[in-house]
């Protein structure tokens, strides 16, 4: 089977003067997962790297300047859709602490910032609850998940993570 497209996702977090952390996800307005509560991203372009793909994308999505070199790689993760397989992807998934501007709306995305212990997983796509609480820990994974007919209930999953800072 040929390999799924490779897409991106960056998370920008911000620390909060009471020593909380909240991260920026948004309000998904058209595409694929239109609706659902999501982090920044898209497609990686064949003229670039995954990670410029996150810079240029936390750009288009949100209006901030994010420098490739300030991406942390974490994760990559695969999902499969077997009753609609032109869904199927992978993401390579990256956490920032620094980039420049203020997030805000664009034609994709409607911007806001959820405290890391309150995030409304019920509003994202159900395999986010499983790897994001992860990756905001520092964690490096890799992840597999398989989605049911509906395309929304996971049929099968595998997350292997390591320890934060490791």
């Amino acid at each position: 089977m040929p390999l799924s497209p490779l897409m991106c996702l960056c998370f920008l977090v911000r620390r909060e003067p009471d020593e909380t952390s909240c991260v920026l996800l948004g309000h998904k307005k058209r595409g694929l997962g239109a609706g659902n509560l999501v982090g920044l991203g898209g497609k990686v372009e064949a003229d670039e790297t995954a990670r410029e793909a996150a810079a240029r994308e936390a750009h288009e999505d949100a209006g901030v300047v994010v420098d490739p070199a300030d991406l942390v790689d974490l994760a990559l993760i695969t999902f499969e859709f077997p009753s609609h397989r032109a869904w199927d992807q992978r993401a390579a998934v990256f956490v920032t602490t620094r980039w420049q501007g203020d997030p805000v709306e664009s034609a994709e995305i409607s911007p806001q910032w959820y405290d890391v212990r309150a995030i409304p997983f019920d509003e994202m796509w159900a395999d986010a609850r499983h790897w994001l609480p992860l990756v905001l820990e520092g964690r490096r994974l890799t992840a597999d998940f398989s989605f049911e007919e509906d395309r929304r209930t996971i049929a099968t999953m595998d997350v292997r993570a390591t320890e934060p800072g490791s």
